[in-house]
C-alpha cells in the first residue's frame, strides 16, 4: 500500500508539473509571439521528408492590423460566443464525450459479434475522438499536441484551454490562433492564406474573401484542392450574412 501511494504521489507530482509547464509557456505568450506550434513542426517534418518545405508560407501580423472582417467571419464560422465564454464549451464538450461513448459502444458491440462469428470484423471503424472545440480550445491543440487523438489528450486540451484564457486577453489568443492556423500545404496563418489565395495582403480582403477563408479552416487542405466548391461558396455567402451581428474582441 506504501509503494501504491508513492507511485500516486509521484504521478501526481509530474501532472502538476506538466500543468506548471504548459502555464509558463503560456506567460511568455503575453510578451513574445510563438516562433511555431506543435502541429506546425509536425507539418515541417512530414514536408521535409517530402522534399516540399520550401513551399513554406508564414508571417504574422499584428492583431491591430488583421481585418476586422476576417476576425468576424472566423468567429461567425468557428465560435460564435468566443467573446463570452471561458475557452471552453462544457455544454458542447458533453455531447462530444456522449457520442465519443457511443462510437466506442458499436466498436465494442461489432468486435463482439465478430468474435461470435469466429472471424474478424470487416470495415471496423475507429472510435474517434470529437468535440465541439472553442477557438481557444484549437489553439490549445495547436500549440502544444499534435498526433493520434485521445481521451487523455483532449483532457489536457481542455486545461491549457483554460490557462490560456486565464494568462491571455480574447484579442491575444485570437491574434495567435490567426497567425498560426493552417490555411492548406504549408500555408500558416492569415497573412500567407490571404497572399496564396487572393493575392493580397490580409488587411486588404473583402467580407466575402475572409468568410471563404473562415469555411475552408476545418478542412483547409481539402477546399485548397476543391477551391469551386459549391458548399464553400455557399457557407461563405452564409458567414457573410452573419458577420454584421459578430461580436469580436
Amino acid at each position: 500500500m506504501k509503494l501504491l501511494l508513492r507511485w500516486i504521489g509521484l504521478a501526481g507530482i509530474l501532472v502538476l508539473a506538466l500543468q506548471l509547464f504548459f502555464a509558463a509557456r503560456i506567460a511568455l505568450m503575453v510578451v513574445f509571439d510563438p516562433s511555431s506550434t506543435a502541429f506546425q513542426r509536425s507539418e515541417a517534418a512530414r514536408l521535409g521528408r517530402a522534399n516540399t518545405l520550401g513551399d513554406w508560407r508564414q508571417q504574422w501580423v499584428d492583431y491591430r492590423v488583421l481585418p476586422d472582417n476576417l476576425k468576424r467571419a472566423v468567429v461567425a464560422s468557428e465560435d460564435a460566443d468566443f467573446v463570452h465564454h471561458h475557452g471552453v464549451e462544457w455544454a458542447a464538450v458533453q455531447g462530444a464525450w456522449k457520442r465519443n461513448a457511443r462510437a466506442e459502444a458499436q466498436v465494442a458491440r461489432r468486435l463482439e459479434q465478430a468474435e461470435a462469428r469466429g472471424r474478424p470484423p470487416s470495415n471496423l471503424p475507429g472510435a474517434k475522438v470529437v468535440g465541439g472545440s472553442t477557438i481557444t480550445q484549437q489553439l490549445a491543440k495547436n500549440l502544444f499536441f499534435a498526433g493520434e487523438r485521445s481521451l487523455a489528450r483532449k483532457g489536457q486540451e481542455l486545461v491549457v484551454a483554460v490557462l490560456l484564457e486565464t494568462f491571455l486577453s480574447k484579442q491575444r489568443i485570437l491574434e495567435i490562433y490567426l497567425n498560426s492556423v493552417e490555411w492548406g500545404e504549408g500555408i500558416f496563418g492569415a497573412e500567407a492564406a490571404a497572399q496564396h489565395y487572393f493575392h493580397k495582403p490580409a488587411a486588404r480582403l473583402s467580407s466575402y474573401e475572409a468568410a471563404r477563408l473562415a469555411v475552408m479552416l476545418p478542412r483547409p487542405k481539402f477546399f485548397e484542392r476543391a477551391p469551386q466548391s459549391g458548399y464553400l461558396s455557399g457557407r461563405a455567402g452564409t458567414i457573410v450574412a452573419r458577420m454584421g451581428g459578430v461580436e469580436i474582441p
